[in-house]
């Protein structure tokens, strides 16, 4: 199926319904206590839901970030007899940042689930697309992740082993987390911050061992954005003394935020959540991208409860390109996070998305 095809089948609620095909109508997404390993696996009765793995890994003299993201979303279309039935969407998205070229190769598949083409398993992490995956092994207190990815046309490849060493973070009320001022749009929503990588990574037909930190997160929901909101600015950031920091906010088209939440769990293992009145994303220097004319901030203030931090962009252009797959421009990249007299404290991942126009799948 081409992109068109599928984004026409995701898209056509109305159209399928008068020809007898129901959009669903769910209410997956209500707080619970989470359960694992069968929580690590697909939620196929909701509408979205990703698996997101970002890090920083050393290979030799060389630093990279490195992102590979697989999402999976359910389209309108009942499940039927046939087996064609287009009723689930598998996502993917990987980049490699050279901080050396201050240089950010990326690729993107996508295709329906099934026939041995994409699957997103359900009981465990089991995602697959054309040759990508992302799997868990282990039992749920000691998960071992392996991320494979490879791109001729990007000319770079992933295969990194990422294993735990702290437990699995609940993020919001233990797992159910808000997105909305009002009950209703939520996510379920967890983390496994500071996994410990090996691997290897091929550039340009070389190959090189690589070591270094990473984060996954995890999040399944039937609302993609309240109908305020235009996008979102979120950090996870793996800190040096072993903390974990989490800081998001849904954004409104003039800038202002519609809703705020996060946490920060420290190596002893005790976290503080943060409520939509806790925190404040000020922004400071932007860069405008040549390729989509958005604008954005490349750098930040985030005050927390916790304290207040500055998260700094190792370059600007780690913009992405994703209307070949998910329709949208975001900026996703490498960054410091600074902390009282801008001493670097930890390094994670910046996301910004509706900057290019309100994001949609």
């Amino acid at each position: 199926m081409k992109r068109r095809d599928l984004l026409g089948v995701m898209g056509a609620g109305p159209a399928l319904s008068a020809l007898g095909v129901a959009r669903p109508s769910h209410a997956a997404v209500a707080p619970r206590a989470l359960a694992f390993p069968a929580d690590f696996g697909a939620h196929p009765e909701t509408r979205t839901e990703w698996w997101y793995l970002t890090g920083v890994i050393q290979a030799g003299p060389r630093e990279f970030g490195f992102q590979v993201t697989f999402f999976r979303s359910r389209t309108p279309v009942e499940p039927s007899a046939s087996r064609f039935a287009p009723t689930q969407i598998v996502f993917a998205h990987s980049a490699l940042s050279d901080l050396a070229e201050r240089r950010q190769r990326h690729d993107q598949r996508i295709a329906r689930a099934g026939f041995g083409i994409a699957e997103a398993g359900t009981g465990d992490t089991a995602v697959s697309l054309r040759g990508w995956s992302l799997v868990r092994s282990g039992e749920p207190q000691r998960s071992l992740y392996r991320a494979q990815v490879a791109s001729d046309s990007a000319g770079f490849a992933l295969d990194l082993q990422c294993s735990t060493t702290q437990p699995v973070l609940l993020q919001g009320n233990a797992g159910f987390s808000a997105k909305a001022p009002q009950p209703g749009p939520a996510s379920h929503y967890y983390s496994q911050p500071q996994l410990q990588v090996q691997g290897q990574i091929r550039l340009d037909g070389q190959a090189l061992a690589a070591q270094g930190r990473a984060w996954l997160d995890h999040e399944w929901s039937d609302t993609l954005l309240h109908p305020e909101a235009v996008g979102w600015d979120w950090i996870g950031m793996n800190l040096d003394d072993g903390s974990a920091l989490t800081a998001f906010r849904l954004r409104r088209a003039d800038g202002s935020t519609l809703y705020a939440g996060g946490s920060l769990r420290n190596a002893a293992g005790q976290q503080q959540t943060f409520g939509p009145g806790d925190l404040r994303f000020t922004p400071g220097r932007t860069w405008q991208s040549p390729a989509s004319q958005a604008r954005y901030p490349v750098e930040w203030t985030v005050d927390t409860p916790a304290g207040r931090y500055r998260v700094v962009a190792r370059f600007d252009a780690q913009e992405l390109d994703s209307r070949g797959s998910t329709g949208a421009w975001y900026w996703e990249g490498l960054c410091d996070l600074q902390g009282a007299g801008d001493a670097k404290v930890g390094r994670g991942y910046l996301e910004m998305t509706g900057y290019a126009g309100r994001l949609m799948l």
